[in-house]
């Protein structure tokens, strides 16, 4: 169900807001998954584990995985037994921790990233083309005013 259809004009601007901004959020993410899926043959959370490693190329323990995709160790290690089997992602020992190990793409992983990652890149680029530079813009500068507000009150 669309979330914005539980609004009413009765209701706040700042709820009604909140719904368009779940609703748009939604849909985008739904388009990603098929996409991921059609053209990859992956799904986002396999895409975002990837992603993590991207950024840490001497890999993650799984516990930071885990922390980093706000997700449980069960999660990130059925996603990294998949991609290990898949040639995407190794693991390595952790020097001084028999008992740890960290994950980081393989060459092959990190070359379908790229790929995915502009892939990806474009996907979303084309969700907002309904926006001029301007919109998006305002926008961004807007819903940062928010986060800012959010983050200093929940102190």
């Amino acid at each position: 169900m669309d979330m914005e259809a539980r609004a009413h004009s009765e209701h706040p601007e700042a709820l009604r807001l909140w719904l368009r901004l779940l609703t748009c959020t939604q849909l985008v993410e739904k388009q990603l998954r098929t996409r991921l899926r059609e053209r990859f043959d992956t799904t986002l959370p396999r895409f975002d584990l990837m992603a993590q490693l991207e950024r840490a190329p001497e890999g993650l323990k799984m516990n930071e995985l885990s922390r980093r995709m706000m997700v449980t160790g069960g999660n990130v290690t059925g996603i990294t037994d998949q991609l290990a089997q898949e040639g995407l992602v190794d693991r390595v020992d952790v020097e001084g921790d028999r008992r740890a190990y960290r994950v980081r793409l393989t060459p092959r992983g990190r070359k379908l990233f790229n790929e995915m990652a502009q892939q990806h890149e474009d996907w979303i680029v084309q969700a907002f083309s309904a926006l001029s530079d301007k919109d998006l813009a305002t926008l961004h500068r807007l819903l940062g005013k928010v986060k800012e507000h959010t983050l200093e009150s929940g102190r």
